[in-house]
């Protein structure tokens, strides 16, 4: 295929299609790509998740756009980390944090990882992950994560957003790098001798025709699923929720820089801090609950059951296509898959998706050439995300219901997780495990050893013994203190925000 004339159709906006539209623009500016975003302005977004990983921060720094320039506009937050509630009701593991891992963790984590594994021997040692990682002052503070000049670390920190306006203004980014913008609604695709699209049809019957061809439509997947017959993979059986209810509430101004995953009866729920208005939903197994029950829940728990605010209710499928790039075609965002949002990893994956797409046409003079290879690359990121999202069910100690016991029984998870999990139990290394199965460019063993360590996945207080002085010989006041002080580098979260919008 000639770059020189190479037509690019985007079907469908949303973050993920401006992502998807901004990412093509940067890479193949002085290509000659043609890029055109197709929108129909009957079908809304979905906007699940207002919540990052530190590789929105990258994408940002990628497509030139400062975060002076972004975030006042989307109404956005820091986060540093999600702070996890009640999945665990072992003595001391209610709650934990689960951070981003910056440098200045760096100098904390091996202790960390001494006392884990010595805790997981039976030695009384502190093992929950809060005393050790700076996220977690940062967030009992307040503060921000951006560092000032003087502080030499860099710290990883994702956003809270809203996702409609991020869509409009990096609509807005992307025109300004010669994406074409149409509103039409699709009809159909048409496909070719060899089973490649051929052109698009409009309701108004307009033909829309390209090289090549994303999809971006969301669940429906027109293209990759409904034209191309892609079978989506189920991952129903791992994973039970299918359904989720959103509520927008006041801001309480505290901004703390992190979001709230709170376990429900059945299921969790999610708070999320913006400038404007705190996100929440809660994400729910319809086998378990119905939709009334489950808002009343939810109301309950926000304390708006006498309260008239409106409701929003969605339903989702989980799981992902058998493969993203087929024929002429690439998946992203809902329509090659979804991983409900406990960690927040979508964005990141229509990232990685799209990056990695750049590279193998790249790679290949713009052909298929790698075409395979990308698939099972994105294919097992999906798996490694799904396993990591099953694993927060599977170790839970709830058993107040029937949901939670059947998460905490549940038998069909993978292979790969089975023998994290089982690493774990018998008190080995998991980072051993993690690089044997090479899974530590998904989730490094320090997410995967926060996840387990901050469940309580330890003997019980009662088996413990006491150490020798060379099992004490990390002393967690001096990690306090060392952390403290760090903290002392950073503004409050409030007035960082405050300083974005005067600039």
């Amino acid at each position: 295929m000639n770059s020189q004339n190479t037509k690019v159709i985007i079907l469908g906006g949303g973050t993920a299609g401006w992502i998807t539209a901004n990412l093509m623009a940067t890479h193949w500016r002085d290509k000659g790509f043609e890029i055109t975003l197709v929108e129909s302005p009957d079908i809304g977004i979905i906007g699940v998740g207002e919540g990052s990983t530190p590789s929105l921060k990258g994408f940002m720094e990628t497509i030139g756009v400062s975060e002076a320039e972004w975030m006042p506009h989307c109404n956005a937050t820091y986060k540093v980390g999600i702070t996890f509630k009640d999945w665990s009701i072992k003595p001391g593991f209610s709650e934990y944090v689960h951070p981003f891992v910056g440098q200045p963790d760096q100098f904390n984590i091996p202790a960390f990882f001494h006392n884990s594994f010595l805790r997981r021997k039976g030695i009384d040692l502190e093992g929950h992950p809060d005393h050790f990682f700076l996220a977690t002052e940062m967030i009992r503070q307040k503060l921000s994560p951006v560092a000032p000049e003087n502080f030499p670390f860099d710290i990883a920190y994702g956003y809270h957003f809203d996702s409609g306006l991020l869509g409009q203004f990096l609509r807005r980014v992307a025109e300004g790098k010669g994406v074409n913008y149409k509103a039409a609604t699709v009809a159909g695709a048409m496909l070719d001798t060899q089973g490649n699209i051929d052109h698009l049809k409009t309701t108004d019957g307009e033909v829309l025709k390209a090289d090549l061809y994303v999809d971006s439509s969301g669940f429906r997947g027109s293209l990759i699923q409904q034209s191309l017959n892609v079978p989506f993979i189920s991952s129903a059986e791992s994973l039970f929720n299918d359904s989720a209810v959103v509520f927008a509430t006041d801001q309480e101004k505290d901004y703390a820089a992190h979001t709230i995953s709170a376990a429900m009866k059945y299921g969790w729920v999610w708070k999320i801090p913006l400038t404007h208005r705190n996100g929440n939903g809660y994400v729910y197994s319809s086998n378990f609950i119905d939709d009334d029950k489950a808002e009343t829940e939810f109301r309950a728990y926000l304390g708006l059951l006498d309260s008239d605010v409106e409701a929003r209710r969605l339903k989702f499928k989980v799981g992902r296509v058998a493969q993203h790039w087929v024929k002429n075609c690439l998946a992203v965002g809902l329509s090659q898959g979804f991983i409900e949002p406990l960690e927040a990893t979508a964005l990141d994956m229509v990232q990685e998706t799209v990056v990695r797409f750049i590279e193998a046409y790249n790679n290949g003079h713009y052909t298929d050439q790698f075409r395979d290879d990308f698939n099972h690359r994105i294919s097992a990121r999906f798996d490694a995300v799904r396993d990591y999202i099953v694993g927060h069910y599977r170790i839970s100690s709830r058993t107040d219901t029937d949901y939670w016991i059947a998460n905490t029984t549940n038998e069909k998870i993978s292979p790969s997780l089975r023998s994290i999990l089982m690493s774990w139990m018998a008190g080995k290394n998991i980072t051993d495990e993690l690089l044997e199965q090479k899974l530590d460019t998904y989730f490094p063993d320090t997410s995967w050893n926060c996840l387990l360590a901050g469940k309580g996945l330890y003997p019980n207080r009662e088996q413990l013994r006491p150490g020798s002085d060379l099992a004490h010989k990390y002393k967690i006041e001096d990690i306090r203190e060392f952390n403290r002080r760090c903290a002392l580098n950073f503004k409050l979260h409030r007035d960082q925000l405050l300083t974005l919008q005067q600039s």
